[in-house]
């Protein structure tokens, strides 16, 4: 199944979800999609307040596919459980020949790292994502998924323009599960009138589902979660 943006999205993609969402694994394979059709993408860990499962964990790996990866103001190693942001995001920011993925700590306290280059999230010119996943206690109805939402706007002060659905059990995730959070992710765009752009789905059973959902649909594979992880 092909991956076919078409630069429909704007050139800075932010990615917010709550704890346990798939936030970082989306953002993962989201920039290696990317990356096929596009020569210059970066993707920046704004991640300082989870210190699992961060995107840079993967630098290495995605360096090697072409992606610059920018973290912690030490390095991507050292350090990963002090809260400090690279400076060097300003260059992808400011260079709008760049893609760029921001992948921002997973409640208001984590926004508030994006807060500070609210200069550069111009109207038009940049999507925030917010990652569904319909399992998760905190997101697992309406309610809870726009308060999540409304919280994370008012301390960065930029708007979420689109959602993802990213509803799983980790390798154990089903159809019924992906499609359980598609109809809450379709219910909360009702809600906020923002659209549902992608669904995030293991890639065994994205073929297969495909033609049950209008949105475009994101084959993942399991990057951040180790085999041997349950």
């Amino acid at each position: 199944m092909g991956f076919n943006m078409e630069r429909k999205d704007n050139r800075i993609r932010v990615i917010i979800g709550h704890y346990g969402s798939g936030k970082t694994e989306f953002s993962v394979n989201y920039a290696i999609k990317l990356a096929l059709q596009s020569s210059k993408v970066s993707l920046c860990d704004l991640d300082v307040v989870n210190p699992y499962f961060r995107s840079r964990e993967k630098a290495e790996m995605l360096e090697e596919k072409g992606i610059h990866v920018i973290s912690g103001a030490k390095g991507h190693h050292a350090n990963l459980a002090i809260p400090m942001v690279a400076s060097a995001i300003l260059g992808p920011l400011q260079n709008k020949d760049i893609d760029v993925i921001l992948d921002v700590g997973g409640d208001s306290v984590g926004a508030r790292a994006l807060a500070r280059y609210k200069a550069y999230f111009v109207d038009g010119e940049y999507d925030m994502y917010c990652v569904i996943n319909a399992n998760r206690e905190q997101t697992c109805d309406v309610e809870g998924i726009v308060h999540h939402i409304k919280e994370i706007e008012a301390t960065a002060g930029i708007k979420v323009t689109g959602l993802i659905n990213n509803t799983h059990m980790l390798r154990e995730t089903t159809r019924e599960d992906v499609l359980k959070g598609q109809r809450l992710a379709e219910e909360v765009s009702k809600t906020l009138d923002i659209p549902v752009k992608y669904t995030s789905v293991i890639a065994s059973l994205a073929d297969g589902i495909a033609n049950e959902i209008e949105n475009e649909v994101l084959p993942i594979h399991m990057i951040m979660r180790e085999k041997w992880m349950s």
